[in-house]
């Protein structure tokens, strides 16, 4: 490979000095994880900005932003404030405590949700507008306007508002979490001659946020109304004969981290059925008001809340940026939108049963979305017909809603193939669907399992068992993302369809291994978390770093969504001091700080956001010459490597192999349009300006490929 060989400024260094060499537990070397996760957030909102981008792309990216933000304080921001109210102390790798984390937190992410508005107000809703995409506010409407909003209003909006006043009868209501909710105060009597105050109004999430006023009332070709500002509107219609004063919205964020005792519990699944209405009144971690909110009205609303005055975030806008991504699909302009492609197909268009006699003929790799996904979906549904095939094992983490897995599934089930299934009902926020999912497979009498107690099962694999001649062949799917054929148009991941006969036996023993009881036998090529991944790992590293003590050349590459266990950070640092090159392409959160002078002077760190989220895992040890390459389900984080099932399969056919180096490591590793490079201190800066007329990014490369075939 052809490798770029940039190093970060020693002036970018923090704390590092020849006097003063760090040792390798020294906090200065780890960068927080949460606020490393605030800092990819910061790199999508830069792609929102990006001027090459489409402009509905860029809103795009820009509700992509905010929904990672509510998911951040759903589950990070809530994890250390879970932290500080039982009073933990103890501080992680990079040696802030967590209250001393939950400040910086609330700087940058306040920083980052100002730098949101800014730019929605600023640029992107102008640059809307002069493309006749416009966004209007109450004062904009024209007569005809105003009163077909009274009429959709009346017919669509108030039949289901309940506002609710607020006096010792009606006491401040547990609001739903991310829920759209007004503060409201009054003056006046109502019939039965209270005088309230103030009212809370919660608006039902079964009404559009985004409402598009017809062609007959519209000035131009696309033009909208938030359901808020409706509902401000006609305000006064919900409290007859009383006069509102005021009317705010707000959005109250709430710890969403679902927690059951599995050593307590007999039923998982009914135990997470039981735990999930929960999550929408968890703990409240942040308050999100409009600008106009009177002080004493957003004190208020805290006090209601307990939370305190960092968790208040101010806006400039609808409180829920990501509303505003209905635009992307309501506004039919396909010249402000990603060009579309068709994923290359390799396979054509094989009959049945083509899939079984394609995958005898040698490997397939599937690189996703370049490659279409349905493949895998064809070779279960040509199992699930097939009269010889006798098995199918299954690992579903997240799927889409009515997948065609899971029909070719339960239609392998009534075709009296003997059907298992691992599925995670614990997929952060796939729960409800999982649990429904299990109970479709159950009632067409396929094995659902639920994992293992204290484990996700994270692992993507597949196999179907095949009856062939007076023997039985096993053919595999591993996979690095999810058997979910949405994502795989927009995420890129690795896929492997292999019959090779040791790997097949290595997939049949991890089935063995979650589905019963037992110790597996050792495997022999797949590597497995939580026990000989991780170790594995740190042997590969180790081995690079002693042929490079000997003078040899050594060399490391990981393309990872997140790198933040500190023993695998450990073995990088060790092995950079012994001389290893090494490249890591690091999506999101990176806690190790690359370029500090005698401990990472051989590290590079690059994240690339881009058209497709960068979802493979994929790494690469030169190994003296022999250059192995793994792709895996797992990331370098302390829950995949120790808390989950995962898996890491090698590519073996030299022609894949160069394909995964070239495709996944050295595009991404030459290309600088679109990627960004760590800092020493954690920051990150553009690897080259945005230009159109400039070399296209790794992800732009492989679609111009893909197009010239």
């Amino acid at each position: 490979m052809t490798l770029p060989q940039k190093n970060p400024s020693r002036d970018e260094v923090p704390g590092a000095t020849p006097e003063r060499p760090l040792g390798l537990n020294d906090p200065e070397l780890y960068v927080n994880r949460e606020l490393s996760l605030l800092e990819f957030n910061q790199r999508v909102l830069e792609q929102a900005r990006d001027e090459t981008q489409p402009l509905l792309e860029r809103l795009r990216f820009l509700s992509i932003c905010s929904t990672n933000l509510d998911e951040f304080f759903e589950i990070r921001a809530a994890g250390v404030k879970e932290q500080i109210a039982y009073g933990v102390s103890r501080a992680d790798a990079d040696g802030l405590s967590p209250r001393s984390a939950m400040r910086m937190i609330s700087d940058r992410a306040h920083e980052l949700v100002q730098a949101q508005y800014r730019f929605l107000n600023e640029v992107l809703l102008p640059e809307l507008e002069q493309e006749g995409i416009r966004l209007l506010r109450r004062h904009e409407l024209n007569k005809a306007q105003r009163s077909w909003v009274e009429k959709y209003f009346r017919r669509e909006v108030y039949p289901v508002l309940t506002p609710i006043s607020l006096d010792p009868a009606h006491p401040f209501p547990m609001v739903l979490n991310k829920g759209l909710c007004f503060l409201l105060t009054l003056t006046g009597k109502d019939a039965f001659g209270r005088t309230s105050d103030a009212a809370v109004l919660q608006v039902p999430r079964s009404l559009p946020r985004v409402i598009q006023l017809p062609e007959e009332i519209a000035d131009g070709p696309h033009e909208f109304i938030m359901l808020s500002s409706v509902i401000h509107q006609h305000v006064d219609v919900l409290f007859p004969g009383m006069k509102p004063t005021g009317c705010y919205q707000f959005r109250v964020t709430r710890n969403s981290d679902l927690w059951v005792d599995e050593e307590e519990i007999d039923d998982l699944l009914s135990a997470l059925k039981g735990e999930l209405p929960s999550r929408k009144f968890g703990a409240a971690v942040r308050l999100e008001v409009t600008d106009d909110m009177p002080e004493e009205e957003a004190q208020y609303l805290l006090r209601r809340c307990e939370l305190d005055e960092s968790d208040l975030y101010r806006v400039d806008g609808p409180v829920n940026l990501h509303r505003l991504a209905a635009l992307y699909s309501q506004v039919d302009r396909p010249d402000l939108k990603f060009r579309p492609f068709r994923p290359r197909k390799l396979l054509g268009d094989v009959g049945q049963p083509g899939m079984f006699a394609a995958i005898r003929r040698g490997d397939i790799l599937l690189h996703h979305p370049f490659d279409a996904f349905r493949p895998i979906v064809k070779f279960v549904r040509q199992a699930a017909q097939d009269p010889h095939v006798l098995a199918i094992k299954q690992t579903l983490y997240r799927t889409d809603e009515n997948s065609p897995l899971v029909e070719a599934l339960i239609q392998a089930a009534r075709n009296g193939k003997e059907v298992t299934t691992v599925i995670e009902l614990r997929a952060r926020f796939d729960e409800e669907a999982n649990i429904d999912l299990a109970k479709r497979l159950q009632e067409v009498g396929a094995n659902v399992v639920y994992g293992i107690v204290g484990y996700k099962a994270h692992a993507k694999m597949l196999m179907v068992v095949r009856r062939e001649g007076d023997r039985l062949h096993r053919y595999v799917h591993l996979g690095t993302g999810n058997y979910h054929t949405k994502t795989a148009t927009a995420y890129t991941d690795i896929g492997l369809l292999t019959c090779e006969p040791v790997i097949a036996e290595d997939v049949h023993r991890l089935f063995q291994q979650m589905t019963g009881l037992g110790r597996v036998p050792k495997l022999k090529k797949l590597l497995q978390s939580p026990f000989s991944l991780h170790k594995q790992l740190a042997l590969m590293i180790r081995r690079e770093a002693e042929n490079a003590r000997r003078g040899e050349e050594a060399r490391i590459i990981a393309k990872i969504n997140s790198l933040s266990d500190p023993i695998m950070i450990r073995e990088l640092y060790r092995a950079s001091q012994a001389g290893v090159r090494i490249d890591l392409v690091v999506r999101g959160v990176c806690c190790l700080r690359p370029g500090i002078p005698g401990v990472s002077d051989n590290i590079r760190v690059r994240s690339v956001i881009g058209r497709f989220l960068e979802h493979s895992r994929v790494f690469y040890f030169l190994a003296g010459g022999k250059e192995e390459v793994y792709c895996a389900s797992a990331d370098w984080m302390p829950r995949n490597l120790y808390r989950r099932v995962e898996t890491a399969f090698p590519i073996e056919d030299p022609e894949l192999k160069q394909r995964v180096m070239r495709e996944c490591l050295e595009l991404y590793l030459n290309r600088d349009a679109g990627a960004w490079l760590q800092q020493a201190d954690g920051t990150y800066r553009r690897a080259a300006e945005p230009d159109p007329s400039g070399e296209p990014s790794a992800q732009d490369y492989l679609l111009a490929e893909l197009r010239a075939h």
